[in-house]
This record gives structure tokens, C-alpha cells and sequence, in this order.
């Protein structure tokens, strides 16, 4: 092999460490096994946590993610492998956690010659993440690991998958596509900031509220945003409610915490105060059929407004004074 050139497995491999990953959850298979032989060879700074099958994988990557603030990264084989990762796949993307699953996949060449562990795997994960592609280029290796990460990482988080096939793994990749982009080691990564005129008449709305009241998601959690959103609610006087996945939003024990809203979790106490709100601030919530007791709280008159990092969000269930 030439200095300038690796194998894809081998470009995996160094890609994977480019982008700061330190640990892999998963387990080998046979269409893995060039993967894991690069592994073995180039001995990356990768903790590799061999796991009892692809499920605990997918899981294992969505509390790592979730706990040091990196995208999770898991594997496994082809076939049957794919579909038991999947579910830990769909739980990381509809919380916006940002997990990649790399699954290995029978040489390009074999498809449609029905050959043991065949799968068509883009047509299986494309509705349940934010982002699939077969690297069935090895050229195309680099640059798709990179766009992965930059989908998982930007925007609103959520769940990658990169199908490699067996050839691909053994193919040639030029050692000078090898390179990551640093500011998606982490995630949220690129944050948007919102329009300033948008900013001032929000700002003119939650002043004017009688009985104004915020409701988060874990979009604050996320987003590192806990100590912003006090300040607000402190500066207002507004007592803030929270989702089961928004709690640690703001403390229990703060004085304007007002606990957990919605069908589940909620009372009646906090129930009626999103009833009785003149002016409802979404932060970091969808405002989904539970956090809304199926869109019925809050009331018709209450102005809702709404922040979020994804603007699909905005105006889906309520009219909003920024849409």
C-alpha cells in the first residue's frame, strides 16, 4: 500500500478519530470484519465496549451522548444486526440526540443475488433518522462521515446512519480526504441565532403578560441553557413548567418552578396555570399531544409564543406571534 493511500475500512477508522470519537459501542460480524482487522492494526485512541447484541449498542451510544455532550457512535453487522441497532436509533432522534450507527453491509457487487444478511438498509432507517447514505463510494467515504456529523450535530440533533459494504472496506481511500471538521465533535454545533426584531417583539409580549407562564422541553438542557432561561424567568417573575424530558430545566427547589405539565406527569394545580396563562412561552418543545393534554391546554386565548432550533416546529400546533 502507497503512504497516500488506505483501505475504507482504514479511513473509517482514522475518520472516526478525527472527529473525536473515544468510544464505540457494538460488536462484530463477518461483513465487519475488515473494520474491526483496521482497528487491530492502526490501534486508535477508541475505547471499543463490546456489547450482548446491536440494541444495547444503539442505547449504550444515546446515554454516552447524552451524558458528555458528544455525538455517540455504535456499529454492528449486517442484516439482523441493522434492524436490532434500529431502535436505539429512533429513540436518539426523536429526543435530538445525536447518535451515529455505522452498520456493515454484503459487497456492492452482490446485491440483488440473494445473498445471506441482504438488506436494504436506506430503506429502513430513511424515515426513522436525520440523515442515511450507503458509502458505496470509497472516494466518497470522507466526505460523507463528515456530512453525517455535520447532520447529526447541527440544526436540531438527531440520529445518523452510515451503511458500509464489505468491498468498500477494502477499497482505496486517498489519506488526504481524511480530515474532520472540529466543531461537530460536540453538539448543539453552528447555533442560529434568532432575528433581533423578532427577539424585541417577543420581548414586548412577555412583558405585557398578567399571568405569563414558560414551558420547556429538553431543548434547554440540550443546549446548555439552564442558566439563560432563570435569568429570564427571574427577570419576569415568570413561573416555568417543564416536560418530563425538560425536567432540570430550572431547579426544583427554584421558587418559580412550577413542575411537570401535561398528561404525563402533570397535575391539576400546574394544569391550570397554562389554562389561566394570558401569554405561554414554548422553550425547546414541540408542543406535542402530551405536553398540550392533546392540544387542549393551553386555552384558545393564551398568545403562544415559541424558540426552537428547528423551525419545522414553529406554527405546527399554534398560531405564534414569531410565525
Amino acid at each position: 500500500m502507497t503512504t497516500n493511500q488506505m483501505t475504507g475500512a482504514e479511513a473509517m477508522v482514522r475518520m472516526l478519530e478525527a472527529q473525536g470519537v473515544t468510544h464505540l459501542f457494538g460488536l462484530c460480524g463477518d461483513t465487519t470484519l475488515p473494520f474491526y482487522d483496521a482497528m487491530a492494526r492502526f490501534q486508535p485512541e477508541i475505547t471499543h465496549i463490546l456489547t450482548r447484541d446491536e440494541r444495547h449498542a444503539g442505547y449504550m451510544a444515546d446515554g454516552y451522548a447524552r451524558v458528555t455532550g458528544k455525538p455517540g457512535v455504535c456499529e454492528g453487522p449486517s442484516g439482523g444486526g441493522a434492524t436490532y441497532i434500529l431502535p436505539g436509533l429512533v429513540e436518539a432522534n426523536e429526543s435530538s440526540i445525536p447518535i451515529l450507527a455505522i452498520t456493515t453491509d454484503v459487497s456492492t457487487a452482490s446485491r440483488g443475488r440473494y445473498p445471506l444478511t441482504e438488506l436494504d438498509q436506506q430503506a429502513l432507517f430513511a424515515p426513522l433518522v436525520k440523515f442515511t447514505a450507503s458509502l458505496d463510494s470509497a472516494a466518497r467515504l470522507p466526505a460523507t462521515v463528515r456530512q453525517a456529523f455535520r447532520a447529526m450535530t447541527t440544526g436540531r440533533p438527531g440520529a445518523a446512519q452510515l451503511t458500509l459494504p464489505f468491498d468498500v472496506q477494502k477499497a482505496a481511500v486517498d489519506a488526504a480526504e481524511v480530515w474532520a471538521d472540529p466543531e461537530t465533535r460536540v453538539f448543539p454545533a453552528r447555533r442560529a441565532a434568532p432575528d433581533p426584531e423578532a427577539v424585541e417583539r417577543m420581548t414586548a409580549a412577555l412583558r405585557s403578560a398578567k399571568r405569563g407562564v414558560i414551558v420547556c422541553g429538553g431543548g434547554p438542557l440540550l443546549a446548555g441553557g439552564m442558566e439563560a432561561l432563570a435569568m429570564v424567568a427571574e427577570a419576569l417573575g415568570m413561573p416555568v413548567a417543564t416536560t418530563v424530558s425538560g425536567q432540570g430545566a430550572i431547579a426544583e427547589t427554584h421558587p418559580l418552578a412550577l413542575g411537570v405539565v401535561g398528561s404525563n406527569g402533570g397535575v391539576p394545580a400546574t394544569r391550570a396555570v397554562v389554562e389561566e396563562a394570558d401569554v405561554v412561552l414554548y422553550v425547546g418543545c414541540r408542543a406535542g399531544s402530551v405536553t398540550t393534554e392533546r392540544w387542549r391546554v393551553p386555552g384558545p386565548s393564551a398568545r403562544i409564543l415559541h424558540i426552537d432550533a428547528d423551525p419545522m416546529v414553529l406554527g405546527a400546533n399554534y398560531p405564534t406571534l414569531n410565525t
